[in-house]
């Protein structure tokens, strides 16, 4: 049976202060009247049922998981006592479907892009499902054909086809510089890997066994207290101990029965606050007012205000301003990334009350 596996332990802090550790980035309403963890939800409708879903985040933020997502068993929303990467999270939500459903199939996916149209994104799904059906021992991921010779992605090179929309996939890119992108774009056999995958729960255990034995020992030990007691005792001691590293580079770029699915829908990551602008409309100006604002003489701005709060510009260009109650920012916009760096300063100097 089919089930889906939101990921949803990231903190977000390149959306400060729209993101805080109180509330990260994929509870934020950032296209649409739903929340990013609620979308990643609705495009799975019908296809897959509340039942059938499970949400691996920081322990910290299951009530707030509950809240958005109560057509999800408050059974089905894992808690990571520490953040751990991909590998460890996806290794711990097999173990527990394979343990609900033996012969589950499983969707996974992060919390936080915006994929439309729903019905292309759920025949790509069907699509890599009746891959695995075929071939259990099969790992699909999605790749996005590539717009642009973007340098902040990881690249996929696809080689013979499986079927149609399917092929075996040829190699793993990391981050290209952008002579390199551009050359990947005019070859026309690299997408970008936009971290959606299917296949068996089974499967991946088995190759997480064979390629990283440190993470698949703490997941054997924590086996043993599925449905006992013992569990939240057993989850705190042992998935610390798991090496943090990422699911792609702890089996994908290892494993020899690797294929990938041309997506057939547009998506975004939403990796920073520039998505604002390309998820909402632009004024003559190349401006992207979300809110109240008076933008007189200014262009190419990307502006969010708070209920009720009024932002003037006057002569900016190329910036990012954000309103919140109790924050502003106001940031280069060739410069978005340096926000990182902000958050830090933030922390260094004491400023805990706006993190």
């Amino acid at each position: 049976m089919l089930h889906a596996v939101i990921m949803a332990g990231g903190s977000g802090t390149r959306f400060w202060p729209l993101s805080r550790q109180a509330l990260p980035k994929q509870f934020l309403t950032l296209a649409g009247e739903r929340s990013l963890i609620q979308a990643a939800f609705d495009r799975c409708q019908p296809m897959i049922l509340g039942e059938r879903f499970w949400v691996v985040t920081n322990e910290s933020m299951i009530e707030t998981t509950a809240e958005h997502l109560p057509e999800v068993p408050k059974t089905h929303l894992i808690p990571e006592p520490c953040g751990r990467n991909t590998a460890p999270c996806v290794g711990l939500a097999a173990l527990l479907l394979a343990q609900e459903d033996p012969d589950a199939i499983m969707l996974v996916m992060p919390a936080d892009h915006v994929i439309s149209p729903i019905e292309n994104f759920q025949e790509a799904v069907l699509n890599a499902v009746n891959v695995v059906k075929k071939d259990p021992e099969q790992l699909v991921l999605f790749g996005v054909p590539p717009t642009s010779p973007a340098t902040g992605y990881g690249y996929i090179e696809r080689c013979t086809s499986i079927s149609n929309g399917v092929f075996k996939v040829a190699s793993f890119r990391e981050k290209p510089d952008r002579p390199t992108a551009e050359e990947y774009l005019q070859q026309g056999t690299f997408y970008w890997n936009c971290g959606i995958f299917v296949w068996k729960a089974q499967t991946i255990l088995n190759e997480l066994e064979k390629h990283q034995p440190e993470i698949f020992a703490q997941l054997k030990q924590l086996q043993k207290s599925i449905n006992t007691p013992a569990w939240d005792s057993a989850l705190a001691e042992c998935f610390p101990k798991m090496p943090s590293i990422s699911i792609d580079y702890a089996v994908l770029e290892k494993s020899k029965k690797i294929a990938v699915v041309e997506a057939p829908f547009d998506w975004d990551d939403v990796g920073s606050l520039e998505a604002m602008s390309r998820l909402n409309s632009t004024d003559e100006n190349g401006n992207t007012v979300i809110g109240t604002a008076c933008l007189v003489d200014s262009k190419d701005n990307i502006v969010r205000s708070s209920t009720g709060h009024t932002v003037g510009l006057l002569g900016i260009k190329n910036c990012i301003v954000v309103h919140t109650p109790d924050a502003t920012l106001v940031a280069d916009r060739t410069d978005e990334n340096a926000i990182r760096e902000l958050v830090a300063a933030l922390k260094e100097q004491g400023h805990h009350n706006v993190l």
